[in-house]
């Protein structure tokens, strides 16, 4: 048994050191959101945050999790109520087909959260391990930036 905190929940789950936080977050727990997309760590679907610091969930392995918190795309707000930056994401039409959207999401957030007010070459060098097949990387940025402006304006992160 392993126990993790994801999300601000505390679960146990049974599953080997080495398996992947990824298929246990889809597999064990019904978190969908992180996406398996290469399962090599050089496409960024998977990623999530782990103590304030963006990991592939694909290759991470849930041996090393204990004590620390993860936070997946649905730890930030729902589709009824969407947080800050899911907002963004929305309001700049970030997301073609979406399958990279969430580990796009969760890159921000750890941005965000170390540099509220990143410049354009920092939101690009952190955003630079994910990728979009779509070609909505222009969008992406918007919406990081938007994010990013609304904290300096004093609203919700």
């Amino acid at each position: 048994m392993i126990s993790l905190t994801v999300n601000g929940r505390s679960h146990r789950v049974e599953a080997a050191p080495e398996t992947p936080l990824l298929y246990v977050l889809r597999d064990d727990l019904g978190l969908d959101g992180a996406k398996f997309g290469c399962g090599l760590g050089q496409c960024g679907a998977c990623t999530v945050v782990v103590d304030g610091r963006a990991v592939l969930s694909c290759l991470t392995p849930v041996a090393v999790l204990e004590g620390r918190a993860v936070t997946t795309v649905e730890g930030l707000g729902s589709p009824e109520a969407p947080g800050p930056l899911q907002a963004a994401f929305i309001a700049e039409n970030a997301a073609q087909c979406g399958y990279c959207i969430a580990g796009m999401v969760m890159r921000a957030h750890a941005l965000l959260s170390a540099n509220p007010h990143p410049d354009e070459a920092e939101i690009r060098a952190a955003m630079a391990l994910n990728l979009c097949r779509c070609g909505t990387h222009m969008r992406i940025l918007a919406a990081i930036r938007r994010a990013a402006a609304r904290r300096i304006a004093g609203a919700a992160p």
